[in-house]
């Protein structure tokens, strides 16, 4: 039985083997937020363009400013107006943040540290040469390189695109992930279930797990406990870049997901990890897809999702598969859990000072949903690991749809 980290390392050889992403399009730059750049974006001039003052103040010559120096203001530079003139020796500029440094400036003077009577500024600091300026080419010179293929676009390149006239961007297409619930006990999640009855709520989660990670979830609806009719519905999500199916891969009788598969002539990488919740996740490649049977368990099926299907996302999209993202705090209560598997436990992080704390909630297993839609992490119990005391140092994994 592999490890987690085993695990996710497997999918992201064999995912990696299939040499994302199959389709590409021209994307505005307002809608390719989430999306994974396929091309080069290059800069169509320096940046800035010109030498640009990051303060308000006055533009001077370092030379002739020293503490307590008087020098006459020679005009107004706000951020937008055309420089030509050069700053007359002896002279001050009064300079707005964003502004064009004149040449013959190499200094920016806070207004803080000055006072004005008339046409006379009074400087109370010495200048020093470059103080308060961004020289122009500093961010990036005319044709550098400043995103590259594999990207996922945040708000922060999705700014640079725009800053660089990138207005149309070649993306990677949103694969499509198909999502298959199975199992009798399973009804709609508008219909009224019945004593022993669950709604589908597992398809909702995956379906929100899926868009987070990049993808376009595609929802087949539920299979029936007979091999006919699952077999049938998992050849329909094989037409899509990638399955997910939840439910059916225990030992049970009528756990019948592996057996499908392998009549349908499936390889597979793994049935089980040593985790909990998630023990029995199925990864396999079938037709060419990537193909990943979570636990039914509704916390066990988002674990897994996050920790195997969201790195295969990633690389049907373009992007690089990486390892589990994690960060430290200080356990704020003792924990003491059975060895042997690795633990996910639903938690909450809080950043109160110069460190953040963690604290595992009380949840009554894999089945509570209500606890885990009040975490905002997973505290990660190593499976070596049995009690940890108050104040150890712990490993967490942020949930990043709500932190």
């Amino acid at each position: 039985m592999l490890s987690h980290e085993e695990a996710r390392r497997k999918v992201i050889e064999q995912v990696g083997k299939m040499g994302g992403p199959h389709a590409r399009a021209s994307v505005s730059v307002w809608d390719a937020l989430g999306l994974v750049l396929a091309q080069e974006v290059k800069t169509d001039r320096d940046y800035p363009p010109f030498d640009r003052s990051t303060r308000d103040g006055y533009a001077v010559c370092s030379r002739d400013v020293k503490a307590g120096a008087q020098l006459k203001c020679a005009g107004e530079i706000k951020a937008g107006d055309t420089v030509t003139e050069p700053l007359a020796a002896g002279t001050c500029v009064q300079i707005m943040t964003g502004a064009a440094v004149p040449s013959g400036a190499d200094a920016v003077i806070m207004i803080e540290y000055t006072q004005r009577d008339g046409e006379l500024v009074r400087f109370e600091r010495a200048a020093q040469a470059g103080q308060n300026i961004v020289p122009r080419g500093s961010e990036a010179q005319a044709g550098q390189t400043v995103l590259k293929p594999g990207m996922r676009l945040g708000f922060a390149e999705l700014a640079l695109a725009a800053q660089v006239g990138a207005v149309q961007l070649q993306c990677a297409k949103r694969p499509q992930v198909a999502i298959l619930s199975t199992g009798d006990e399973v009804v709609l999640i508008d219909q009224q279930p019945g004593p022993f009855q669950i709604r589908n709520s597992n398809t909702v989660s995956l379906a929100a797990q899926v868009r987070i990670a990049g993808g376009e979830p595609v929802v087949l609806g539920n299979a029936a406990d007979r091999a006919e009719d699952l077999g049938e519905k998992i050849e329909r999500g094989l037409k899509k870049d990638a399955l997910v199916l939840t439910g059916g891969v225990s030992m049970g009788k009528y756990d019948l997901v592996e057996s499908v598969l392998k009549a349908l002539g499936a390889e597979f990488f793994f049935d089980a990890v040593a985790i909990r919740p998630g023990k029995p996740a199925v990864f396999a490649i079938c037709q060419g897809k990537p193909v990943f049977g979570l636990p039914g368990n509704p916390v066990s099926t988002m674990v897994t999702f996050q920790l195997f299907v969201t790195p295969a996302i990633d690389l049907l999209s373009g992007a690089e598969g990486h390892s589990l993202p994690l960060v430290e705090a200080r356990l704020g209560e003792a924990l003491n859990e059975r060895p042997g598997l690795a633990h996910f436990l639903p938690a909450r992080i809080e950043w109160r000072g110069a460190e953040p704390g963690v604290k595992a909630l009380k949840w009554q297993g894999s089945g509570d949903i209500a606890a885990l839609a009040g975490a905002n992490c997973f505290l990660v119990v190593p499976a070596g690991r049995e009690k940890i005391a108050t104040g150890e140092r712990v490993s967490v994994w942020l949930r990043k749809d709500v932190v």
